[in-house]
């Protein structure tokens, strides 16, 4: 045996058993591969993480409905002339000082302010969930996309298999007849090298089946390297609507309520309306309820000390003089020995409370909040318009599919009589050559034709298939290449 032909032979040999480990993995099928991808994707994960934040911003804006509550307190030391903090005289001298503050305020009435930006921060969240669920669809299409692409090349594949087959044992044949004297060489040479070109073909498409597999998988968020094989449904048993139920018109009428970029455009424009209110009440005064409970300390205050013996002492007012004689007027005092007030009993007899309304009302503010409102307009202008462009890039899109769909479909069914005319010249064309009246050549003229019309049947069918999906994607049907 020449060393070409054990070279390819070895190539056909390794290209026909794939590694074992292959067969041993489980097949996933579209569904499963969709619900792993949605699990997984870091796309799908970042837009739950936004839904989340903005779940968070609407809890904490209901939370602005309810009264805040703050308690404060300074411990500090005091020099110089102030006021004591808790007879409120004069003094001049350094003293420890503690206060302590409970504070609490309510806003009455803004004109809505806070109810508005509840409204916002809520129509924010849900824009969020839509976004998600957007996100979901378009990985959702995309892994369809690879799947399909995955089923296409293996489909390839085995065609490409058929015909390095169908070479081989044209070559066979021709090689018997070679060394019966029927055929001259030059015939087993021609048919050699189209074995050598369909084995770099059928190599090829097996490569393509990898490059596939790996594009699905980083849809999907799985691992390069995880052993991987998909279930091959026949493209014949892939289920797919009628081209007569998928009219554009009806397609972009379902799809304008169920596509979620249309639901997270109309909830965005809700929401900014929400904006726009808010902003125009802060034009507006706010009246709030305000309330406070304070208490201060001062080592400067003292009390009575009856624990220790009071002093008596005695002072000469005056000297006054009765019938000649020289009284003196005298005052007696007793001194009580004196302490620090406690710190408690000092914090209760300073105790007060205040109960007030509270009124803002906005004056000047460099023109800040008239700008933030005028601003809000505009965007909410904005968001319509980019809504309006959404729908209108939709409706291109459903249009385009259907003609798409519409395309694939006359061209699927040109390509089916394409393979049935080829084939019919290749059945002619095998005869005329086994009886010798056909160089080979023509033989292999024939076969490619052949070959070359099943490929792109099934280029055509796989593409047929895609663009009908798409098409039920849009109407809200989802993607399922099984029939349930």
């Amino acid at each position: 045996m020449s060393m070409k032909r054990l070279l390819l032979l070895t190539l056909t040999l390794s290209s026909l058993y794939p590694p074992l480990a292959g067969h041993a993995q489980d097949k996933w099928d579209l569904r499963r591969c969709v619900d792993y991808a949605v699990a997984n994707n870091i796309s799908v994960k970042q837009a739950d993480v936004q839904a989340r934040l903005s779940q968070l911003t609407y809890l904490q804006n209901k939370w602005n409905q309810v009264p805040n509550l703050s308690l404060s307190s300074d411990l500090g030391l005091r020099s110089g002339n102030n006021q004591n903090p808790v007879t409120y005289a004069l003094i001049t001298q350094t003293y420890t000082t503690n206060n302590w503050q409970l504070q609490s305020s309510v806003t009455a009435f803004n004109f809505f302010a806070i109810r508005k930006s509840i409204e916002y921060a809520r129509l924010s969240w849900q824009a969020q969930l839509a976004n998600t669920e957007k996100t979901r669809n378009d990985i959702s299409l995309n892994v369809a996309n690879a799947y399909l692409q995955v089923l296409l090349s293996i489909g390839q594949t085995q065609t490409a298999e058929l015909q390095l087959h169908l070479s081989q044992n044209q070559l066979e044949i021709t090689r018997k007849q070679v060394r019966a004297g029927s055929l001259p060489e030059l015939n087993a040479a021609e048919l050699e090298a189209q074995v050598a070109q369909d084995s770099a073909t059928y190599i090829g498409s097996k490569g393509n089946v990898q490059l596939n597999i790996l594009q699905l998988k980083a849809y999907m968020g799985l691992d390069a390297a995880t052993p991987f094989d998909v279930y091959t449904p026949p493209v014949e048993d892939i289920p797919v609507d009628n081209i007569a139920d998928l009219q554009p018109d009806g397609v972009y009428s379902l799809a304008l309520v169920n596509q979620p970029l249309q639901k997270y455009d109309a909830l965005t424009i809700a929401a900014q309306q929400q904006v726009v209110g808010s902003n125009k009440a802060s034009l507006y005064p706010t009246i709030s309820f305000v309330g406070s409970l304070g208490a201060a300390w001062t080592n400067t205050v003292q009390e009575p000390d009856f624990s220790k013996p009071p002093t008596i002492s005695t002072d000469t007012l005056y000297t006054l003089k009765v019938a000649g004689t020289n009284t003196n007027i005298v005052q007696t005092n007793v001194n009580v020995a004196a302490k620090g007030k406690a710190y408690f009993p000092q914090l209760r007899q300073t105790f007060s409370q205040y109960v007030g309304i509270h009124l803002s009302v906005p004056i000047l503010n460099n023109r800040q909040a008239r700008t933030a409102y005028d601003k809000s307009k505009l965007q909410l202008r904005n968001v319509e318009l980019q809504r309006d462009q959404d729908n209108l890039t939709l409706k291109q899109n459903i249009y385009q599919a259907y003609t798409a769909a519409i395309t694939a479909l006359q061209k699927f069914e040109a390509n089916k009589i394409s393979v049935t005319a080829t084939q019919k010249s290749f059945e002619f064309a095998q005869k005329r050559y086994n009886v010798g009246m056909l160089n080979t050549i023509d033989l292999l003229t024939n076969q490619n034709n052949f070959f070359n019309a099943r490929i792109n049947l099934l280029n055509s069918q796989f593409d047929y298939v895609f663009k009908m999906k798409v098409l039920e994607f849009y109407k809200g049907l989802g993607i399922k290449l099984t029939k349930q």
